[in-house]
């Protein structure tokens, strides 16, 4: 059944300008047209909200996102709508998103839900915490590249310091460090700066120590650990911000946080990236294909090309491999389990990809049921087909020379 719509409007999105469609009744049984042009500047996007508020609009379509309305806006992407309607008509023709294939295209989808490459309109908190999560990602990037900037330095200088301590930027390291910086050169006082289990290894620290430090290796880790310390300064404020924005969706966080491989700061950016209202997307099928989490499917002539995953949200796509690595590290758990029987046979790399996609999925399900996780074990797989285990074992046995009697334990 096709999709229709009294009220609909049409945006192209510009930099500079919007040029708008609004189809609306006629009042004599069929449907009236008008195109408009607006800037970009705040004062011409009100204009713009005004305009289609006075007409009654009640969904938008527009081939880019970006922070123009807030209204029930259906977004598609800019290579998905000229896909619906064919060859896309010339640029002052902005009446191309609203033809009848394309309402057919949005009519099974979700409505208000949807935008291009990955971006969800979410309400107004959820937004202002994926603004500080995303910042707070690329901060805590920067603070990793200043720490290797560091390490370096010492390379360059002849000091092994990283081959002894585990954390140069610990506070043994750091007291090291500030020594160099200030002059000290002797390996013999600055090992003496090593706290806590490091004073285990002073002889090794002291050998570590001696080099060929110089001026100019001191001017450069001066500055870099400066600016470790305002990048951190910077990152504690993010994290007090946060807390604040998330309070209303503290138990949402908390949830999500016991699934296995996802911590506090991993599910604070779930939260943020997918927000906590999961009626947006129909299943959880719904919000792995949104997010690009799942196989692509490119079928021609009944042969299957590349099953690379779509272009999703590479947000919320980073934080999930992260916690598919901290998963496929744990120990007897069913998504520890699940990574390493892929990563036999179709790789590491994949076997990440496709835990990502179950911890999403097991997201979807604890917000819509608002639940906790419960983890199904490291056996699960076992358990799921006894038989199917017991007769490998056997085979492989059998493979090796060995002939195998099965006998049951005794209750």
């Amino acid at each position: 059944m096709e999709l229709l719509v009294a009220r609909c409007a049409g945006l192209d999105v510009a930099k500079d300008e919007v040029v708008a469609c609004v189809r609306v009744p006629d009042g004599h049984g069929g449907r009236g047209q008008e195109v408009r042009t607006f800037q970009t500047f705040t004062s011409g996007l009100e204009a713009l909200a005004d305009w289609l508020a006075g007409e009654g609009v009640t969904q938008v379509v527009m081939e880019a996102t970006g922070q123009l309305l807030e209204a029930r806006v259906v977004c598609a992407g800019g290579a998905g709508l000229p896909a619906a309607v064919g060859q896309r008509p010339p640029r002052q023709d902005p009446a191309w998103p609203q033809d009848r294939r394309l309402r057919r295209r949005l009519a099974g989808g979700a409505v208000g839900a949807w935008a291009a490459a990955g971006q969800l309109r979410a309400p107004g908190p959820i937004r202002e915490l994926r603004d500080l999560t995303r910042y707070r990602k690329r901060l805590i990037q920067a603070h990793a590249a200043e720490g290797q900037r560091i390490q370096k330095t010492l390379e360059d200088a002849g000091i092994k310091l990283d081959s002894v301590a585990t954390d140069v930027l610990g506070a043994s390291g750091r007291a090291m460090l500030a020594a160099l910086v200030a002059g000290e050169r002797d390996p013999g006082v600055l090992a003496e700066l090593a706290k806590g289990r490091l004073r285990a290894k002073l002889p090794q620290l002291r050998q570590a120590l001696r080099g060929r430090f110089r001026s100019h290796h001191a001017l450069l880790v001066r500055l870099a650990v400066a600016h470790l310390e305002q990048l951190e300064a910077s990152i504690a404020e993010l994290d007090t911000q946060i807390d604040r924005v998330l309070a209303p969706f503290a138990e949402a966080r908390d949830r999500l946080d016991t699934i296995t491989g996802v911590g506090k700061r991993a599910a604070e950016t779930i939260v943020a990236e997918i927000g906590t209202d999961m009626t947006v997307f129909p299943t959880a099928g719904h919000l792995a294909s949104w997010a690009g989490r799942c196989p692509g499917n490119n079928l021609t002539g009944g042969k299957r090309r590349s099953g690379k995953p779509t272009r999703g949200n590479r947000w919320l796509g980073e934080v999930l491999i992260e916690c598919a690595w901290a998963a496929a590290r744990s120990r007897d758990t069913y998504l520890s389990a699940q990574y390493w029987r892929l990563a036999r046979r179709i790789g590491k790399q994949k076997a990440a990809v496709a835990v990502g996609h179950s911890i999403l999925v097991i997201a979807w399900h604890l917000l819509t049921d608002d639940c906790d996780y419960r983890d199904l074990g490291g056996d699960y797989f076992v358990r799921r087909d006894t038989e199917r285990q017991r007769q490998r074992a056997v085979a492989q046995l059998q493979a090796l020379g060995y002939r195998v009697v099965l006998e049951p334990v005794a209750a």
